[in-house]
């Protein structure tokens, strides 16, 4: 670690082939008794080339949500097929993407989406295999912002007026309506909002059936949470697919997942520096050379990633970790019992392989932050530190300014 820092710089996301490869295959015995299933990685929790190909290699597929992941699941050597893609704002010229490089699935978010996508399948001789998203209206329970299967989020249609909706679109050439989709938010504590939505699509699926409609697949989504603090206890993948397979016994269907935190998450930490040590009038503040621009989530969902000294002394101080960027929000921990550090030490923040390098952006004109994966005692940069004058060069100035 120590090693990559002095080598690559910090701020630096560090991920360890050994454990995606684990937690990939401790998915997937989770679900061994659920009878045919489809695993496709969250590509939006980290959509990283080497990450892609880690999972491709472990049979996964992707589930992207814009044009770009699925092109980078296409470059990491997922197969088309394997490919789902969801997102409520898919743009035609997404649709014709999928279309052409013949992708496994699209989960409709809504009934125009559906007339859209059948109108361009059909007009080109081809059928688009497809599933309904729905919203249940079920609390996940996590965040708000990360909640998407309540009433008044965007995403999917009402469980309600879904047999309606399939209905229509399962009359419409161009499309192989095949089922159901559903997925209510992401790092869920519990099983219980989970089993709840799934027991509602169980409902939905015995209605669709005795309606005439064939149904082969529904797509149970992720949102499996990862320990974050050392007290949190989220469910196993051994718990989950008891439970999955449990309330799925009956439904004689090939079901589809899409895990992404719980398999990125703990793969992955952030090695920062120590620029100095500043007095405060309640604590210290711990300012690193990382910020909020590279590592988002604890300015925007207030999100907790340990915090602790590469090489520990065993001494402990309280301090605010803040990074240099002119923002408030710009602080990693608020005074928080952490190891103690000094000026030039390298700390860690853990459990940073999902939503971190992905939602990295160049506020302040900061460069992005690279990525390296490690693999025994081997290292390789899988994606180089952008700097500020390789972002630049793309800007230009009009010639009437000059």
């Amino acid at each position: 670690m120590t090693k990559i820092a002095e080598e690559v710089g910090t701020p630096v996301y560090i991920y360890s082939r050994a454990t995606l490869e684990r937690h990939a295959r401790v998915f997937r015995e989770g679900l061994k008794d659920a009878g045919p299933i489809h695993l496709a990685f969250a590509v939006k929790s980290n959509p990283n080339l080497a990450v892609l190909r880690i999972l491709a290699n472990q049979g996964y597929g992707g589930d992207v949500v814009s044009g770009g992941e699925l092109e980078r699941c296409i470059a990491a050597g997922m197969k088309a097929e394997d490919i789902v893609f969801s997102g409520v704002g898919k743009s035609q010229e997404e649709l014709l993407l999928g279309l052409d490089r013949g992708i496994g699935q699209f989960n409709l978010e809504s009934e125009e989406e559906g007339i859209q996508l059948a109108e361009i399948a059909a007009s080109r001789g081809e059928t688009a295999s497809c599933t309904l998203r729905v919203n249940p209206d079920v609390d996940a329970g996590t965040h708000a912002k990360i909640s998407t299967g309540k009433k008044e989020n965007k995403f999917g249609v009402a469980i309600d007026v879904a047999p309606d909706i399939y209905a229509r679109l399962s009359k419409l050439d161009g499309l192989n309506l095949r089922g159901v989709a559903v997925h209510i938010g992401s790092q869920l504590q519990q099983l219980d909002p989970l089993e709840k939505c799934y027991r509602r699509m169980g409902q939905l699926l015995t209605e669709l059936r005795a309606a005439g409609h064939e149904v082969t697949h529904v797509d149970l989504g992720g949102g499996l949470g990862v320990p974050y603090k050392p007290e949190d206890r989220p469910p196993s993948p051994a718990e989950y697919g008891a439970m999955v397979t449990e309330v799925t016994k009956d439904w004689n269907v090939t079901l589809m997942f899409e895990p992404g935190r719980v398999i990125a998450g703990n793969s992955g930490i952030m090695v920062t520096k120590v620029i100095r040590i500043k007095p405060g009038v309640n604590s210290d503040f711990v300012i690193v050379d990382a910020a909020m621009n590279d590592l988002m989530r604890p300015a925007i969902y207030d999100a907790w990633h340990h915090f602790e000294a590469v090489q520990p002394t065993g001494d402990m101080m309280i301090a605010s970790i803040v990074g240099p960027i002119c923002e408030s929000s710009d602080i990693f921990a608020k005074e928080r019992e952490v190891d103690r550090v000094a000026t030039d030490d390298l700390g860690i923040f853990r459990t940073a392989g999902a939503y971190g390098a992905t939602m990295a952006n160049t506020y302040n004109s900061r460069p992005l932050v690279p990525e390296v994966l490690v693999d025994g005692d081997r290292y390789a940069v899988v994606a180089e530190r952008i700097k500020p004058a390789a972002i630049m060069a793309a800007e230009q100035v009009p010639d009437w300014l000059k």
